[in-house]
């Protein structure tokens, strides 16, 4: 929903004399490249002690007790008409326009909002939901359960952000999740005297630059920061606030502005903060360019023929611990003999040869369809290995992409040139404020402070959590594991209760979808696959004898909820058929049952096929695991439950290190490519 009094002016109208730049364009300018600096050396080392300070310093009780303060002030708008109410919020408005609220004007503002949701949407915030709020306001990722409405306490603080006049961003995991979001908190917004809008992927950039200007604008990571480079690349020569003053003196003052979409960036809440700041803090954004180049779609497709023809063990060896393929002195020599006659051109080096064929082994040998991608309108479509949906505007680079259409007998597109850059958390530092709410986070609050500076707070849930979780069950391979999966959900679903089973792939969902099928089971598949329906299928999950079969975190942010006479029967049923790499998302996975009290179990299957043991199971660790699962109905125990942590550990440990190569590599290109553009 787009409810903005900003008015564009069309190519049709006539010359205007200068005018002065928006307030939003100048401090975007001003602040360009403004990126908080990593301490480093005995600074780094200093920071760290101060992070782990912030820590132990009670925010949770300091936050809770303002929250029933914000309760108790509420009282004084219980009587209270709509219109003296809206009143009230203007003036509070102005207040904090000016700049010159104080803690009493948050409490007073937190209370009158919590007011306004209860008579336009007819729900009341719960105190921690409140709390979570102020956590927000105060700049922090609060550690909200699942399940127990952390859009709602959103509106908090982002309507105090609308409020101080320069714009908030609430970052939501899909575009169905911010149109929803959008819609649904309008009338809240509205009563408070803002606009609100969203972001959605097929936007023309008039109606983004509309949103942007919007109060409070919903949107997903994904799309902020590819509007953010696309501002950076029309800005051109324009490099900050000098160049703009020189061009408004030269009578040129719009030069390359007119074509801006955002107005800067000033606040940010994040929702699914561990997703959106650890996940996928790795992954840089891009904007590229086309390169045609017929040569070189050739040579992909060539490699794949050779690669076909090399013998694994013999002529290549493949580490899928570090997911790296290498050939052998053997795959060399056998490599040279193939190609000749072909040793020109680009074949003509040993070295580029090599690399072709090595990433053309690669595609073969670590990229699997259904897991890491899946074949769709005839062209590559790449699977979020974390939320299981697909990202069709996302490719890999350095030819990895290229190799596995040759794969797949595609036509191969062209590589394509890169523009501007940037990494997620490169960019989401560029912001003045910064704040978030998750069900998960808490393990990694050290990372979270290191490079956001944003503390981690834990709030409690609002009724006591009564879920039980079942001990974890160790098999020795994949089938039997599956096998044992089959029976459990047979057996649940005998009693009438919903069953929810999270897969980590589309193939591992489409292989349990079979398996059901053959015992003429009728379920629900939710996976890369089949997204279109996603809310509505997570949403119905809850009904009696419902069987779901959803991949990863698929449907992360719709509440399942219980059907009749579910709780009665004990709730709904997780089964997680793999641990991730990460234990705070096979938390995520718990918590999409037993919410707001209700009844519910738990329980994961794994088998040392299982990519977490294939990968990051040191030997010793995995000959002790196969003495475990040596019995067919093998529970895990104290002992054998902590080698399965230390296996996570090891998997979380390696990913800390990427995200902290990817935070060099940042630093480097800014001090060594600064001539290029700070931000790109």
């Amino acid at each position: 929903m787009i409810s903005t009094t900003t008015t564009a002016r069309t190519s049709f109208d006539p010359p205007q004399p200068p005018r002065a730049l928006p307030s939003g364009t100048w401090r975007m300018l001003a602040n360009r490249g403004a990126t908080r600096k990593l301490p480093k050396g005995l600074d780094a080392w200093w920071d760290a002690i101060i992070g782990r300070v912030q820590a132990i310093v009670p925010r949770r009780a300091w936050h809770l007790r303002r929250a029933h303060r914000v309760v108790a002030l509420q009282k004084r708008f219980a009587n209270v008409s709509d219109r003296r109410l809206r009143r009230r919020a203007e003036h509070l408005r102005y207040a904090f326009r000016l700049g010159r609220e104080k803690p009493a004007h948050v409490q007073l503002a937190f209370a009158l909002i919590r007011e306004v949701i209860e008579r336009e949407l007819g729900l009341q915030l719960h105190t921690v939901q409140v709390a979570a709020g102020l956590a927000m306001e105060a700049g922090c990722i609060a550690e909200l359960a699942t399940g127990e409405g952390k859009t709602l306490a959103a509106t908090l603080p982002a309507t105090l952000a609308g409020w101080r006049g320069r714009g908030c961003h609430v970052l939501t995991v899909n575009d169905y999740l911010a149109q929803r979001d959008a819609h649904d908190m309008a009338k809240v917004y509205q009563f408070c005297g803002l606009c609100v809008a969203h972001i959605e992927g097929p936007m023309p950039p008039s109606d983004r630059r509309h949103a942007y200007a919007a109060d409070v604008t919903y949107c997903t990571n994904k799309e902020v920061a590819a509007d953010f480079l696309r501002d950076r690349l029309t800005l051109g020569s324009l490099r900050g606030l000098p160049s703009a003053l020189l061009g408004k003196i030269a009578g040129d003052a719009h030069r390359g502005l007119d074509g801006l979409v955002m107005r800067g960036l000033q606040c940010a809440i994040v929702d699914e903060a561990d997703s959106v700041l650890i996940d996928e803090a790795v992954t840089p954004l891009i904007i590229s360019g086309s390169s045609p180049n017929a040569e070189q779609v050739q040579a992909f497709e060539r490699a794949a023929i050779l690669a076909a023809e090399l013998e694994p063990r013999h002529d290549f060896r493949v580490d899928r611990r570090f997911q790296e393929v290498t050939l052998t002195p053997a795959g060399r020599a056998r490599l040279v003999r193939m190609i000749e006659g072909l040793d020109e051109g680009i074949w003509a080096g040993a070295r580029r040869r090599e690399e072709l064929v090595r990433q053309a082994l690669t595609a073969r040998e670590l990229y699997l369809q259904d897991k890491q991608y899946v074949v769709h309108d005839g062209r590559i479509v790449i699977v979020d290995e974390f939320t299981g949906r697909l990202m069709p505007d996302r490719t890999w680079r350095d030819g990895l992409h290229q190799a596995i259409e040759a794969k797949e007998n595609l036509q191969i597109q062209p590589m394509k040139g890169t523009l501007a850059r940037i990494s997620f958390q490169r960019f989401f530092r560029l912001y003045r404020k910064l704040a978030g709410m998750t069900g998960t986070v808490v393990e990694d609050r050290q990372e979270i402070w290191r490079i956001y500076h944003c503390p981690v707070v834990p709030i409690p849930t609002h009724r006591p959590v009564i879920r039980r979780h079942l001990p974890d069950r160790l098999l020795a391979t994949a089938e039997v594991k599956w096998a044992a999966i089959v029976e459990e959900i047979c057996r649940v679903h005998e009693q009438g209760r919903p069953i929810l089973i999270g897969t980590r792939s589309v193939r591992a969902s489409e292989h349990l979808s079979a398996l059901l099928t053959e015992l003429g089971l009728e379920h629900q598949v939710l996976n890369a696959t089949r997204h279109a329906e996603e809310a509505q299928i997570v949403a119905a999950a809850g009904q009696p004898g419902r069987i779901t079969v959803a991949t990863n975190m698929a449907g992360r942010g719709t509440d399942i909820k219980p059907g009749r006479g579910v709780p009665e029967q004990g709730g709904v049923h997780v089964i997680a058929t793999e641990r991730h790499e990460a234990g705070r998302i096979d938390r995520q996975l718990y918590g999409r049952t037993s919410r707001q009290g209700d009844p519910g179990t738990a329980g994961a299957y794994l088998s040392l096929e299982d990519e977490l043991f294939v990968r990051y199971a040191p030997k010793w660790v995995r000959w002790c695991l196969t003495v475990c699962a040596a019995n067919k109905r093998s529970t895990l125990g104290p002992g054998s439950r902590k080698l399965v942590d230390y296996v996570q550990h090891c998997a979380q440990r390696r990913a800390r290190a990427q995200r902290n190569s990817v935070l060099k590599a940042d630093d480097w290109l800014e001090e060594n490519l600064g001539f290029a553009g700070r931000e790109m």
